[in-house]
């Protein structure tokens, strides 16, 4: 059966094509659906088949999902172009005969109110309504989205966020890929919805202190409000748009939408705990 993935040459995608390898499926039964097939020769000299396909060219679309049994839909992440790319995507997933389609979805998409949330949301709905067989992959939070606060610690000792006390169950972006190369190779996954998180949720003072170890200094957590979270973004070169979200993701976090560890589902799909926060922060040094 083939098995093709989106953003294949993006941070999650080649780390799904590598996990689908590892789990001994064959690089001729495996596509890489990319933007710009130059990213790809890599994938190409392996013997994985490359084909070129923007989200927001629907013939291109239609003709790279041609003869794939499932299909690992990653979400696309242009703000404002998000919900349209992403019909365009399920629409060619039907049409093109697609058996069974695996979409990287936000924790708790339904109900929660995270920022990122809507999207999601209204994704999970277009593929619910076209009747593809499906299953969603909630992904919490990569450890890896915490590269930057790595060198905030290192030039100031400090790691500012309006996070309050919220915590954060995120895993290593390789959990999440292994996770979903489990469920495009199984049988029993479909019309699944999985709550996938790190098996620990963590708070931004243990955040603080992970860094700490890994780059060799004290590092404290310094709470703020939004409101001076996104002053601060903004006079360090964010736009104010840009600063407004990231304050609001924040404020997200306090108020407990990254927390739930999603009864560890994660690590049963694994048949292995998910990699400590200390260990997904090591790669980033």
């Amino acid at each position: 059966m083939t098995i093709a993935v989106t953003g294949a040459t993006g941070q999650l995608g080649g780390l799904v094509l590598e996990a689908l390898t590892e789990r001994g499926q064959r690089v001729d039964d495996l596509v890489a659906v990319v933007r710009d097939p130059a990213r790809a020769a890599k994938l190409a000299e392996r013997g994985i088949e490359v084909r070129t396909a923007d989200y927001g060219d629907p013939d291109a679309l239609l003709k790279a999902f041609q003869g794939v049994g499932r299909l690992l839909f990653v979400s696309g992440s242009e703000p404002g172009r998000r919900l349209e790319q992403h019909r365009n995507v399920v629409d060619a997933a039907v049409a093109a005969g697609v058996g069974h389609l695996v979409y990287t979805s936000a924790p708790h998409a339904d109900t929660s109110d995270l920022v990122l949330a809507p999207d999601h949301r209204a994704t999970e709905e277009l593929i619910k309504e076209s009747g593809l067989p499906a299953t969603i992959l909630r992904n919490n939070w990569y450890t890896e989205n915490y590269a930057a606060q790595l060198d905030e610690a290192r030039n100031t000792g400090a790691i500012t966020a309006a996070a309050g006390e919220g915590r954060v169950a995120s895993a290593a972006r390789a959990d999440y890929a292994a996770a979903a190369a489990v469920v495009l190779t199984g049988d029993d996954h479909e019309g699944q919805v999985y709550e996938l998180a790190g098996d620990t949720a963590w708070t931004y003072a243990e955040l603080g202190a992970a860094v700490g170890e890994v780059i060799g200094r004290e590092v404290v957590y310094r709470p703020v409000a939004p409101a001076e979270l996104t002053r601060k973004l903004i006079t360090a070169g964010l736009d104010e748009p840009t600063a407004g979200f990231v304050a609001a993701l924040d404020a997200n976090i306090a108020a407990g939408a990254l927390a739930d560890t999603g009864d560890r589902t994660l690590s049963r799909l694994l048949g292995r705990p998910t990699t400590p926060l200390l260990e997904g922060l090591r790669p980033l040094a």
